[in-house]
């Protein structure tokens, strides 16, 4: 594992299936990218709507090695190591990209991403 980058995770490509017999729209995916190392950051939310009880967009940062792997948005990042990372077995939607300013073979390349996971404030996670 690459130095600060503490948690591994795999990349879905999520696609879009043919119609289910009542016209519903069936998502599927495929494994990308599988042991990705990763480093993950939550952006804090906005105050005046987590007081306010409405939902609000969890956003993530998250800087990613090798910089050579083909990610686009819509992909899905899953978090599977360590198992009791509090993201693990969570996916996050990836909404932007930005590969570092270094040529491919420097050691010091990396991706910077974007996330987010949906949560409703004050909400029951039971229900």
């Amino acid at each position: 594992m690459i130095l600060g980058l503490n948690v591994k995770g795999r990349i879905w490509k999520i696609d879009q299936d043919d119609d289910d017999s009542s016209g519903g729209a069936m998502i599927t995916g495929t494994v990308a990218h599988e042991m990705v190392s990763l480093r993950i950051q939550q952006q804090p939310e906005e105050q005046l709507l987590v007081q306010q009880g409405a939902e609000i967009l969890k956003s993530f940062t998250a800087l990613c090695a090798p910089v050579t792997l083909d990610i686009d948005e819509r992909y899905e990042l899953e978090i599977h190591t360590p198992p009791n990372y509090y993201l693990a077995d969570k996916r996050l939607r990836i909404i932007n990209h930005r590969p570092a300013d270094f040529v491919p073979a420097d050691g010091r390349n990396y991706v910077l991403l974007t996330l987010t996971r949906s949560h409703r404030a004050h909400g029951n996670l039971y229900q």
